[in-house]
């Protein structure tokens, strides 16, 4: 079992289900609600971006609270089970929540996103990367502190072809969820515009059943091998997907987005090389950016380790910038605070600079870091930011 569940069973989460954050008498509190999975293939998504959220709410209290008031955190166990993520959203709301927390997918984080909007209040997902967390899907009252999925793709693109030399791609997609088709449609996108670059060839698998020994045949057989491999994806599937082509011995560059950050994974394919993805940070004690080093120390300390993934930093930015904004706009009330969210322009919050527009809710051309798997270890290369900037709906290319 991977330190992070081994972490929650032993109760050493901060703030366990169904509890809150210390705060003072109700009177004197702000209210927040967090639906987030303790347990299924979210959790290692979920707890560290809450836990950073956490930690953030501790030091906002620690200076007297927003609008001198101290916030309470009251937080529901969803269980990566979308049906109970929508009931526990309901049960939050009942006990007088004033913002909801939502997971780190659109898919899962909807539900809860959707009753919170429903109550008149905003809802904040950890790390959705799709662009329909927000008024492209669910609304103006919808927010996330992704580095959105089209952000990431066209980084990792650009950066596989400026500094790789990289011109042809190959791209594999696992339809189970929307951000993946987010990242697969965004990663093709930024391909077709850099000069010379070609698309050798596309397929699809499934998360529940990722045998891929059809899909490697048909790489293998291409007239034109590609230079990189581009999977969208997410673990437990990914990795299976990793060692199958590694045993047909294709040592290609696997290439994506955030879904195979930290190394809580490793097991399931220990020899794993060659391959990059884009990162909020490194959590591995070499994040090049100095402020968010010291950050992952800070992290480790309130903790006793270190982040299990980097969800984490967008986490804690979540709270920075809604907090921001209920300063700004002196009052609690939903659509002023979205007002004041809208308004944000190259803050410089612990996640890079945050911009958010009436259009949108997510960032579209924020510094990713570049991290590498070589060998089963994790490391980071270097930042990046990508040139052009995606469309906000990868759907209608508006």
């Amino acid at each position: 079992m991977n330190r992070l569940l081994t972490a929650l069973a032993a109760g050493a989460v901060l703030v366990t289900a169904g509890s809150a954050v210390p705060a003072a008498a109700a009177d004197d509190t702000i209210k927040i609600g967090a639906v987030v999975s303790y347990s299924g293939y979210m959790a290692p998504y979920d707890i560290p971006p809450y836990q950073a959220a956490v930690l953030a709410v501790e030091e906002i209290n620690a200076k007297g609270g927003v609008l001198g008031k101290k916030i309470e955190v009251l937080v529901e166990d969803a269980k990566t089970d979308r049906a109970l993520t929508a009931r526990k959203a309901h049960e939050l709301v009942d006990k007088g929540v004033q913002m909801m927390i939502v997971a780190c997918d659109y898919d899962e984080g909807a539900p809860a996103a959707l009753v919170a909007i429903e109550a008149g209040m905003i809802a904040f997902s950890l790390c959705a990367g799709d662009p329909k967390m927000g008024p492209q899907g669910l609304g103006p009252m919808a927010f996330t502190a992704s580095t959105g999925a089209g952000n990431q793709a066209y980084a990792m693109a650009e950066w596989a072809y400026n500094e790789k030399g990289w011109r042809k791609a190959y791209t594999l997609l696992d339809t189970v969820t929307e951000f993946h088709k987010a990242s697969h449609t965004y990663f093709e996108m930024a391909w077709k515009q850099l000069p010379d670059a070609k698309l050798v060839g596309t397929d699809t698998f499934y998360q529940e059943d990722p045998s891929v020994a059809s899909q490697i045949s048909k790489i293998k057989a291409l007239e034109e091998q590609p230079d990189v491999l581009w999977i969208s994806s997410h673990t437990p599937g990914f990795a299976s997907v990793i060692r199958q082509i590694r045993a047909a011995g294709i040592e290609t560059p696997i290439m994506t987005v955030d879904s195979l950050d930290g190394d809580y994974w490793i097991d399931a394919a220990p020899d794993a090389s060659n391959i990059y993805y884009m990162g909020y940070c490194s959590v591995f004690g070499d994040d090049p950016r100095p402020p968010v080093a010291e950050w992952v120390k800070k992290y480790t300390a309130a903790y006793g380790e270190r982040p299990e993934t980097c969800f984490a930093l967008p986490g804690y930015s979540l709270i920075e910038s809604w907090a921001l904004a209920v300063e700004r706009a002196g009052t609690l009330d939903a659509k002023a605070v979205v007002a004041e969210l809208e308004k944000l322009k190259d803050e410089p919050l612990m996640a890079g600079l945050t911009s958010y527009t009436k259009d949108a809710h997510i960032q579209l051309n924020r510094t990713i870091v570049v991290m590498q798997i070589q060998n089963g270890k994790f490391s980071a290369i270097g930042t990046y930011q990508n040139k052009n900037v995606p469309p906000l709906d990868y759907r209608t290319g508006g």
